[in-house]
């Protein structure tokens, strides 16, 4: 094998292993969550990584804990939710990478022990980071997918590989 084609391989490859981690971040999001891991849920942000959601702007590791720790998450979880972050399309550009996915969070219907209803549908644009080769959340925007053109224009970017920054 030449060593431009051994060096596109290997480009090749760490792409994959890149995405895939990057997918692996995301994904860890819900089951830290939904078990009320805010530790772990944390770690998923840089130091100064932010989490804006309808207008609630987290910014930094312990704000994210706090949330996952409050008491309003608290019930959400011991009433039964499920967030499940669907499928992310990740465009990788060196130690940078915005990712785009939708997803929903489903609670337990309280007449029903076995039924769960859709609560929210969301657009979820991320961008991340590799620092020490590892891959953090360095910003996340989330909007309700309710007709809102901002959760549109966050799919929108996502899929092109752009970053943006709602006001």
């Amino acid at each position: 094998m030449t060593e431009d084609r051994l060096a596109a391989l290997e480009a090749r490859l760490r792409r994959l292993e890149d995405e895939r981690d990057i997918q692996r971040v995301i994904a860890g999001y819900g089951p830290c969550v939904d078990a009320a891991n805010a530790a772990g849920a944390a770690d998923l942000w840089t130091e100064d990584g932010s989490y804006d959601v309808e207008g609630w702007r987290m910014t930094g590791r312990d704000d994210i804990r706090a949330m996952v720790d409050s008491d309003g998450h608290r019930a959400l979880v011991a009433g039964g939710c499920c967030h499940f972050l669907g499928p992310a399309v990740v465009t990788v550009d060196g130690d940078e990478a915005v990712a785009v996915c939708e997803s929903l969070v489903l609670r337990r219907t309280p007449d029903a022990a076995t039924d769960y209803l859709v609560w929210r549908a969301a657009a979820n644009h991320f961008h991340l980071r590799r620092a020490g080769g590892t891959w953090r959340i360095a910003a996340r925007t989330t909007r309700l997918l309710d007709g809102n053109p901002d959760a549109h224009r966050l799919l929108t970017a996502g899929l092109a590989g752009e970053r943006v920054a709602l006001s």
